[in-house]
């Protein structure tokens, strides 16, 4: 495993994130696939063995089943101290979206006031306007607030549109991207056209069925049978080379998943490649889900 610190921050994470959305009661959530508290043992306990320290959950993941396996989970298959989430602190808090209803100041005062309790050690958003991060910034600089020090935006070689705006503003800031759908939803890690049984049901995977695409895809497919590596490696290997990026969230439901995305550290793309990559991609509209 290799490790960085979050944006200019002081902590160190590791560069391959487990997200947890994939873990929890399938009973109580939108999602049916998720794996059980049993299944999802061995990706934790994977997980340590692997090195990857930042596990990234939410309460609104399978009605707070996740944010349930994964505490029973450090407890059983590591330190509390060892892992990079949130317990009686939190690492990272994450605003899951920007809340028009609500005045900035309001929201800003209350997460500096969690960092100043010790409840909270940093702070970071996702998914939302640039101009909208750029707002909050600003007005906790303005008020001598603690900013944000991590973007969990939607980025992967299928969805790129975050490159226009919000990228350079973290790059400028010191801001550490942590991406979520780093496989586009695993498009980026099949052919074209593959379907498994959570794309094939899941009405958010479906967003991803866009035969514009297909070039993107198909190139990734092409790069990664020249190296002799599966496609997931290419994508990840891709966007781990970005200079914003510090950590990746990978959802993992099978063992290899975990293991593709520690591989992908040590595959370095050469430009051509990069390029071969990139040519392919259509803009589009921005949606973050």
């Amino acid at each position: 495993m290799k490790y960085t610190r979050l944006g200019r921050t002081g902590l160190r994470v590791s560069r391959i994130g487990l997200g947890c959305m994939s873990y929890g009661d399938a009973g109580t959530g939108l999602h049916r696939w998720t794996l059980d508290e049993d299944a999802a043992a061995g990706f934790f306990r994977q997980a340590v063995e692997l090195g990857v320290t930042f596990w990234d959950t939410a309460n609104v993941y399978q009605g707070g089943t996740s944010e349930e396996f994964v505490g029973r989970a450090i407890t059983r298959f590591s330190r509390r101290e060892d892992i990079v989430l949130g317990t009686d602190y939190l690492d990272v808090y994450y605003l899951h979206r920007f809340d028009p209803e609500t005045p900035v100041e309001e929201t800003l005062q209350t997460l500096d006031d969690l960092v100043r309790v010790g409840k909270v050690r940093y702070l970071g958003a996702s998914s939302m306007w640039a101009w909208q991060f750029a707002k909050l910034q600003h007005t906790a600089a303005m008020h001598g607030w603690t900013g944000f020090s991590a973007m969990q935006d939607q980025y992967n070689v299928l969805k790129r549109e975050e490159e226009r705006d919000m990228i350079p503003f973290c790059l400028d800031q010191g801001v550490g991207l942590t991406p979520y759908s780093p496989l586009a939803k695993g498009r980026a890690a099949r052919p074209y056209g593959e379907q498994t049984p959570r794309s094939a049901s899941d009405e958010v995977a479906k967003a991803f069925d866009r035969d514009v695409d297909q070039p993107v895809v198909d190139a990734v497919q092409r790069v990664a049978e020249g190296r002799g590596v599966p496609m997931a490696q290419v994508a990840l290997a891709w966007l781990l080379g970005k200079p914003a990026v510090s950590c990746p969230i990978v959802g993992a439901t099978k063992p290899r998943h975990l293991a593709d995305a520690v591989a992908a550290l040590d595959l370095e793309l050469t430009a051509e490649e990069v390029t071969v990559l990139e040519r392919g991609y259509t803009p589009q509209d921005n949606y973050w889900w």
